[in-house]
């Protein structure tokens, strides 16, 4: 990354512009290094904002990746002057975690309705549960593989939603090192849980 300081939108720049905004105006143009800047950059905040609204770990983090593709997208209406970037970024994210939760809510009671309807039961809610703590399980235990640099580096930025920088920071460590163990880390974590499935 360019010169990212601190969280995601610090850094001022000229004019009182943080680095998000002026990577975001430069995305606007089509700048695909800007855009990679800029998602290294806001990444672990947009997972970690959509975890805390979603829950679910997987749907998180394919909504925190649609949001991310339509920065690409949309990068053109963003406004400088009504807002910073992370700003914007952020209620994007939001916009479209909330938009999940009701989407998966209405699926949820349509699918009661029709089972109501058919006289069949609803599905079965301690399957349910029992299979999400299968599931929690499972994740915690593929993390226990990782070593402790790519399990303190993934959890820093997937759970507590820090920038790779801001990882590289709290750990003492260079960037591309910290870059280098997610990597592999999410890598060996992938691999782990896919042998779930």
């Amino acid at each position: 990354m360019r010169g990212a300081r601190g969280r995601a939108g610090c850094g001022h720049g000229e004019g009182g512009r943080t680095q998000a905004d002026e990577l975001l105006l430069l995305v606007a143009g089509g700048d695909h290094r800007a855009f990679e800047d800029l998602y290294g950059l806001v990444s672990g905040p947009v997972f970690g904002l959509v975890r805390r609204v979603v829950r679910d770990p997987a749907q998180s983090e394919e909504v925190a990746q649609e949001v991310l593709l339509e920065l690409w997208r949309s990068a053109a209406r963003f406004d400088p002057g009504r807002g910073s970037a992370l700003s914007w970024i952020l209620t994007l994210a939001h916009r479209r975690a909330v938009d999940r939760v009701r989407s998966a809510r209405a699926a949820g009671e349509r699918e009661q309705r029709e089972a109501l309807r058919a006289g069949e039961p609803a599905f079965d809610q301690v399957a349910e549960e029992v299979e999400a703590g299968l599931e929690r399980e499972w994740v915690r235990r593929c993390l226990n593989r990782l070593t402790a640099l790519q399990r303190q580096s993934v959890t820093l930025a997937y759970y507590d939603g820090y920038t790779y920088r801001e990882v590289a920071e709290r750990l003492s460590l260079p960037l591309g090192t910290v870059k280098t163990r997610m990597r592999d880390g999410l890598t060996r974590l992938r691999q782990c849980l896919g042998g779930a499935a």
